[in-house]
């Protein structure tokens, strides 16, 4: 049941209804809009959304589908229908475009692919197209809708015989009317022309006896007469009765198509609701792409779960500006019936109401809604809606009086399947009456379980909202500091009228605020502050929400990079470490064969003096070429020693050591000094100046060292021998172990061992878990595994290398 009778007018779906009929190819889908009605079978509404969607898929892929000659030929086939009526050449020609249509789009769905485009699919199931048909249609007129001339071989000589004629007579007019106007018995500009079927020329009245003929007619003022010369009767008569014949002949041809049309006339009648159902469809996809609208997830019992749903209608208009309309969310079901929206005047309040009502109607006619994927939707039995002004002069009612007699209708006949709409819900009368009235209406819907959406001023009727379960409170929301609308609808709060407010600022004088405030009592005005309030403090977490989201994303952005960075430096320290052991191999290969060759050498020449010593320089040449520069030593100049408090810079030790450290920076009663690299924080009378003569004699002793020291180079070969492929780390603390443990399979795997040894002990796993953790991270381990029961068993791990 859809109550009033005007809901169509009264929501908007009237615009709708316009808007499919525009975008329709042809009279025969416009049939079908204007039977587009309300439906509450679940199957058959499934059935009609799912049809919507798929074409409109169609369109949004670009598929080539036919969108061309949808006439409407039920003129055509009636008069086929008649037994001795014969086809006019223009039924002939909208029958043949319209079925190659028909079959262009049987077509397109026989080669699609399956399981694409089922519920359309289903549409031509005994839909044919009779091929014989469509030849003999063919053959009879051109794709112009003119007749071929080759239709019949005596349409086809007729036609040849009609034109020779003709051209003949032209040539004899022609002849006639030079000769005329040389005698000046035609006006100059004059031009043959035709007059009761037959060629004539203009002449002047006064000239008429000159030439022998025939008069057919004069012009308005009798000064010029169309005249047909003797000479060319024969020629009109022949041409006249070429005429007849193919007349007679395409007649037949006419008479022949028709009766095979006739003969089909079942078939055709189902190929034509087809082709008007994809007409029809087709122009609800066509609305649906427009207005952004798609296929909600449907649901058999009432219920409502839109996401970004928005008005048609107002979408498109605010487009056509370039502006977005605001959207709504929302959530109707069986814990949240009845949705309560107030809020300012033009605020909104019965946009969203009439979006909730304009959406589900579209819905349940088979319509797809502008909602945002994910949305949900069920179906209602009835649709109750009660807006805008019924008084009525001759029926003596009033507002009021219109506005009650829809509630009598809500309450008798919606029930748990209805869907009601009420826009300033309790208007109309007294205030206060008309709240109480309204408050106790809706208890009564509450009852009736009935789901609803509903405007209101009422601070009542909020707090009613509020308190019963099954009810909440909506808010249109609203700029308190502008005192602008937002146009978004919050759930789960009320709305503040903000009527002083705007009233302030419309520029009402103080006083009379003053007085309003005073008249409507402290306990509202401090509820209404309250709200505004609210409104403020929503306000302003949403603007400082959205600066830690802005910093979220910076920050989500920065992590990121780093661990991209990361990445980039673990697959470089890979690549580097396969490049040096790469490297190693052919040092080790070339320091082989260098040592050989040496070796070969002293063999060769039996010890000679002489030639041993050339080897040997030979081999030690080689070993300098793989020994790298050692770096310079940097040496400090002596000097006086500084006195003072302690700077940033100076060599510092702390009292009572030796260890000498550099001082970085100092902080009231602390420093940071680094020794060695290691950076710590002391405090600051724990440091004291170093002897420099003490720091300069450990300095030459260093450098001493350093320069007696012998060069040494890679001697893979010696390294080779001396690997050991244990390594024992019983006792050590994770860190210090971990290092180990780092440098030993580095050395390792520089030289091409396959397989080592780690004894870690069994304790409380800790050294186990360390080393087994490190192991698996590098891609030259091929496996990690426990050593064999006998010889340690998980107290130990073996490595192998790839």
């Amino acid at each position: 049941m859809i109550y009033p009778t005007n809901f169509e007018q009264k929501i908007g779906f009237g615009q709708i209804r316009e808007m499919l009929a525009d975008a329709c190819l042809s009279a025969l889908g416009r049939r079908f809009v204007e039977r587009v009605q309300f439906l509450d079978r679940f199957d058959l509404v499934q059935r009609l959304l799912q049809q919507t969607h798929e074409f409109a898929n169609i369109l949004r892929a670009g598929e080539d589908f036919p969108s061309s000659y949808y006439f409407d030929v039920t003129e055509h086939l009636s008069r086929a229908a008649l037994e001795g009526a014969f086809l006019e050449v223009r039924g002939v020609f909208e029958i043949k475009m319209s079925l190659r249509a028909i079959r262009q789009a049987l077509g397109f769905f026989v080669e699609s692919e399956e399981g694409m485009y089922e519920a359309l699919k289903a549409l031509t199931k005994d839909v044919e197209v009779d091929r014989q048909l469509v030849a003999a249609l063919e053959k009879l007129v051109d794709d112009a809708g003119n007749v071929k001339e080759d239709a019949s071989p005596e349409l086809q000589r007729v036609k040849r015989d009609l034109i020779g004629q003709q051209t003949q007579l032209r040539k004899q007019i022609s002849s006639i009317m030079r000769h005329a106007k040389q005698e000046g018995w035609t006006p100059g500009d004059a031009e043959p022309t035709v007059r009761g079927g037959r060629l004539v020329i203009p002449v002047i009245a006064e000239y008429k006896r000159r030439i022998k003929g025939l008069i057919h007619d004069e012009s308005a003022t009798g000064q010029t007469v169309y005249l047909e010369p003797e000479s060319v009767f024969e020629l009109n008569n022949d041409i006249k009765d070429l005429e007849n014949a193919y007349h007679r002949e395409l007649i037949r041809l006419l008479t022949a198509v028709t009766n095979q049309v006739r003969h089909h006339l079942p078939s055709l009648r189902k190929a034509y609701q087809f082709l008007a159902l994809l007409d029809f469809i087709r122009a609800k996809a066509v609305v649906a792409n427009k207005i952004g609208a798609v296929m909600p997830e449907l649901h058999k019992r009432p219920f409502i779960k839109w996401k970004d749903a928005r008005h048609p209608i107002l979408h498109l208009t605010m487009q056509a500006q370039g502006k977005k309309a605001v959207p709504l969310s929302l959530e109707l079901d069986q814990e949240q019936r009845i949705l309560l929206i107030s809020g300012p005047n033009a605020g909104g309040k019965s946009v969203a109401m009439k979006t909730v009502g304009l959406l589900q109607y579209m819905l349940q006619c088979g319509l797809l809604i502008p909602v945002a994927e994910g949305s949900e939707a069920g179906l209602f039995g009835d649709v109750f809606l009660d807006m805008g002004d019924e008084q009525s002069i001759e029926n003596d009612l009033s507002t009021y009086s219109s506005h009650l007699q829809n509630m009598k209708q809500f309450l008798l006949f919606a029930d748990r399947k209805s869907l009601v709409l009420i826009d300033e819900f309790g208007t109309g009368t007294e205030p206060s009456l008309g709240g109480a009235i309204a408050e106790a209406v809706l208890g009564q819907l509450h009852q009736q379980k009935v789901f609803g959406v509903i405007t209101t001023h009422y601070t009542n009727l909020k707090n009613f909202a509020e308190r019963t379960p099954g009810m909440v409170n909506g808010a249109m929301r609203y700029n308190p500091a502008e005192l602008q609308p937002l146009y978004q609808l919050e759930i789960g709060k009320p709305g503040s009228s903000f009527a002083l407010e705007i009233a302030r600022k419309i520029g009402l004088p103080r006083n009379i605020i003053e007085k309003a405030g005073t008249l409507v009592g402290k306990e509202k005005i401090r509820y209404d502050k309250l709200l505004e309030q609210l409104e403020q403090e929503k306000t302003d977490f949403e603007r400082r929400n959205a600066t830690v989201a802005k910093q979220e994303r910076k920050l989500q952005k920065a992590v990121e990079e780093y661990t991209a960075l990361k990445q980039h430096l673990e697959e470089s320290k890979q690549d580097i470490i396969r490049t040096a052991k790469g490297q190693a191999k052919l040092l080790l290969k070339d320091a082989n064969q260098q040592i050989e060759s040496t070796i070969e050498q002293i063999r060769k020449s039996q010890a000679e003096k002489e030639q041993t010593k050339a080897a040997r320089q030979q081999l030690e040449t080689f070993k300098e070429k793989l020994t790298p520069d050692p770096k310079p030593v940097v040496r400090r100049t002596s000097g006086a020693v500084p006195t003072g408090p302690l700077q940033p810079g100076e060599k510092v030790v702390l009292v009572g050591q030796d260890s000498v450290g550099e001082l970085l920076a100092v902080k009231g009663k602390t420093a940071e000094v680094s020794f060695g690299g290691l950076k710590t924080i002391v405090k600051l009378e724990k440091l004291e100046r170093p002897d420099m003569a003490v720091v300069k004699q450990k300095e030459k002793k260093a450098n001493e060292e350093q320069a007696s020291a012998p060069s040494k180079g890679l001697d893979v070969t010696q390294r080779m021998a001396d690997f050991v492929h244990t390594l024992d780390v019983r006792g050590k603390y994770a860190e210090d172990a971990l290092t180990t443990v780092m440098n030993f399979l580095d050395d390792a795997i520089m030289l091409g061992i396959p397989e080592v040894k780690i004894i870690h002990g069994r304790g409380n796993g800790i050294l186990k878990q360390v080393v087994r953790d490190y192991a698996r991270s590098q891609r030259e381990v091929a496996s990690v595994s426990d050593e064999h029961i006998e010889r340690g068993g998980d107290g130990a791990t073996v490595i192998v290398l790839k």
